[in-house]
């Protein structure tokens, strides 16, 4: 099999076992993706067995799914270095990293470092996942995380630390009985964070999945919650509940691809995030709630 475009169709009917989503993966429509198998199958044998609930790869499809992770990690590869290969400060730098960190900790910082470097394409993608350096999704990520993959290369900073807070005007006009929490979506919730608080008998009135639409109903009321001190701690409306000291979350890091760690655009902007986290160090663990 000589043709890309056919270990990319097995690798996505592989991996997400049904042609909807594997159509999805690709871009492309399900009768596209349908008409590519069956002329695929028709050219090579089969490759892939129906059964409920999507395919399953045949005995050759083992074997091509083994030769197409191959072929894709050398085209991964050679990505990486094409990316790579500019000795200048400039070309384009994809980062990834999550929205609160963006808008609450390097939004102004990012803008200077464009401004200081007019010749790099500076692309920021804001998400809660942690974006996959082998495949390319991005080339450097800031990210909190307990063990990230061992063989990614930067630096790990410090604690992103969390503590429970409340609106001053809540606090002030609702009795202990009548307080609320607002919580992430069940799945997100820290285990006990709820009995270690100050008001562990408080109902949860609300839950959200989103950082900063759980940060804004903080601030406008409607509920105490725990979060990032260094979104809550810079509110002027906010205030830590009695007894909440910051705890530890994860550690933050600021990580690229062992095939990037030379490249000069790559190293400034690391280097860029760095030094701009370390000045708000204290803001970020707590020390200056």
């Amino acid at each position: 099999m000589d043709d890309w475009d056919d270990f990319r169709l097995i690798l996505a009917i592989a991996r997400y076992g049904t042609l909807r989503s594997a159509a999805s993966e690709l871009g492309l429509t399900h009768t596209t993706v349908s008409r590519r198998l069956a002329a695929l199958q028709a050219r090579r044998g089969q490759v892939f067995d129906k059964v409920p609930g999507g395919y399953a790869p045949s005995p050759l499809g083992k074997a091509l799914i083994e030769v197409a992770q191959e072929m894709e990690e050398l085209s991964l590869k050679g990505e990486r270095f094409e990316r790579a290969s500019n000795p200048d400060l400039a070309g384009a730098i994809r980062l990834s990293l999550p929205e609160a960190i963006a808008q609450y900790l390097l939004l102004e910082d990012l803008v200077e470092f464009s401004q200081t470097h007019a010749a790099i394409d500076l692309q920021i993608e804001t998400s809660s996942r942690f974006a996959d350096l082998d495949r390319c999704e991005a080339d450097v990520v800031v990210r909190g995380a307990k063990d990230p993959p061992g063989h990614l290369v930067g630096r790990r900073l410090f604690p992103n630390c969390v503590t429970y807070h409340g609106q001053r005007d809540y606090l002030a006009s609702t009795p202990p009985e009548k307080l609320r929490w607002i919580a992430p979506s069940p799945e997100a919730r820290t285990p006990g964070w709820l009995e270690k608080s100050p008001y562990p008998n408080a109902p949860i009135v609300l839950s959200l999945d989103d950082v900063t639409a759980r940060h804004r109903a903080l601030v406008t009321g409607l509920g105490l919650s725990r979060g990032a001190c260094f979104m809550a701690d810079p509110e002027p409306d906010l205030v830590r509940l009695p007894g909440a000291d910051p705890e530890p979350l994860q550690d933050i890091w600021v990580l690229t691809h062992p095939d990037l760690r030379d490249t000069p655009r790559i190293r400034a902007l690391m280097e860029h995030i760095i030094q701009a986290m370390m000045r708000k160090k204290d803001l970020v663990t707590g020390a200056l709630g």
